[in-house]
């Protein structure tokens, strides 16, 4: 019997990658942007590239990653968190070997590069800024060259002012430093107790354990706590959630003041905390700007632009 050559063909479909610190979300969508799979792996950086136990757990994730897709795909991009351009071609050749794509169909970029995409597909100067709030903080925007202008994304040990990781961070120096003043008054804090439960108890000897144990992504979970006193009615609870949301304006207006008012995009799980943080970003912002959430996922887009690519 002579075989028939099907005259339909496939849509050429593409992974994306959305990896933070917290976890790493990857789909494979066509150029139309249909989605064909998704899930969600463990976090990645581009710090893992500077030491080789990190680049073999990198390397490692990104197999298993693959074992999960649902077939072969066409392209790779990524939007890696803590990646610098000087790292796209290392972790382009490791993706490649992965996911078994030729070099040149493989795209890596920052993680907010790729929220900004993904926010406006048509990214040119004058289009709209993003601020993107997960375990870090960063506003940012692509300028009329297709350059990525940026404000914050310091990192937990300069700023990162109104991500996880601080919110967390300051609710355990909250805490703490309500026990110095009086050893026990955690047990007249909801916040106090909120804290303790994810941690595991309310002796220094388990904060000391889980805090300079966990990775900042870990630590940055702990805002979740946070979010449940305020829901509770907790006054500093909902005090520490209001500055993270007037910290995320102060980047915000960072941007407009350097590059004129535009619409703005909210990005990112702390705002999904609790309406104190965009309500709070929202009063400090211009009169009459616009604002919007992003409705795209970010993975959702990074995909699409894979499959375009």
């Amino acid at each position: 019997m002579r075989s028939v050559k099907s005259s339909i063909e496939v849509p050429a479909r593409g992974l994306g990658l959305d990896a933070g610190g917290t976890q790493t979300r990857w789909a494979v969508a066509d150029a139309t942007g249909q989605v064909w799979a998704e899930g969600s792996a463990a976090a990645m950086s581009g710090l893992q590239l500077g030491s080789a136990e990190g680049d073999a757990a990198l390397v490692q994730l990104l197999r298993d990653i693959a074992h999960a897709l649902p077939g072969p795909v066409a392209g790779v991009a990524a939007g890696i968190t803590g990646l610098d351009a000087a790292q796209w071609p290392a972790l382009c050749a490791r993706m490649a070997d992965a996911f078994a794509v030729p070099l040149p169909r493989v795209r890596a970029m920052s993680d907010i590069e790729l929220a900004c995409r993904a926010a406006y597909p048509q990214a040119a100067q004058g289009c709209g800024i993003v601020v993107y709030a997960g375990t870090g903080s960063i506003a940012a925007l692509l300028d009329g060259d297709g350059q990525l202008q940026r404000a914050g994304g310091r990192g937990g040990l300069i700023d990162d002012a109104g991500g996880g990781h601080w919110i967390a961070r300051e609710a355990l120096r909250i805490v703490w430093r309500a026990e110095d003043e009086a050893p026990g008054a955690w047990r007249q804090s909801p916040l106090a107790q909120r804290v303790f439960q994810r941690i595991g108890g309310s002796d220094w000897s388990h904060t000391r354990a889980w805090a300079y144990g966990a990775s900042r992504g870990e630590i940055g979970v702990l805002a979740l706590a946070v979010a449940e006193a305020a829901q509770g009615g907790d006054v500093q609870a909902l005090d520490l959630l209001q500055r993270a949301g007037r910290e995320l304006a102060r980047l915000a207006n960072a941007m407009t003041r350097r590059y004129g008012q535009q619409p703005l995009t909210l990005a990112g799980r702390a705002f999904e905390l609790h309406a104190a943080v965009e309500n709070a970003l929202r009063a400090e912002l211009p009169p009459g700007t616009a604002v919007h959430h992003l409705t795209r996922p970010a993975h959702h887009a990074a995909a699409m632009l894979a499959a375009q690519t």
